[in-house]
């Protein structure tokens, strides 16, 4: 079974780009464009990792990801902050409201989906 990544990211390039990505290592890849569409997705959707914009519209990528962490479903699922936030402290930032992993944009392409495996664990291979 492929493994599901659930992209909350607002950019379409940016959206198409990791979407691209993904599936050519044989992920399924679910999108949506805001924070709290992205907390219902995740809600509905267990997905097995979640990459998450910091700067997104309404809500932001902080608030999304301790939204995520106090649904009990959703506690253990890791969360990648994609974000183009790259001064000091941001990192820990992102670490402190909930994120398991941290990528500066521009992504490297030849290194984001071995970045991504790491955080899925043993067997992140996307799958069939």
């Amino acid at each position: 079974m492929k493994r599901t990544i659930l992209v909350i990211e607002d950019n379409e390039h940016n959206r198409y780009l990791v979407t691209f990505l993904l599936e050519q290592h044989g992920y399924r890849v679910r999108s949506e464009t805001d924070g709290r569409r992205g907390i219902e997705a995740a809600r509905a959707e267990v997905p097995d990792l979640i990459l998450l914009d910091i700067q997104l519209p309404g809500m932001d990528g902080y608030a999304v990801a301790q939204a995520l962490r106090g649904h009990p479903e959703l506690r253990t699922i890791p969360i990648v902050a994609v974000t183009s936030y790259a001064m000091p402290g941001d990192r820990e930032r992102a670490l402190a409201a909930g994120c398991t992993g941290y990528i500066e944009k521009p992504i490297d392409t030849e290194t984001f989906v071995v970045a991504l495996a790491a955080a899925l664990g043993p067997d992140a291979a996307g799958g069939g």
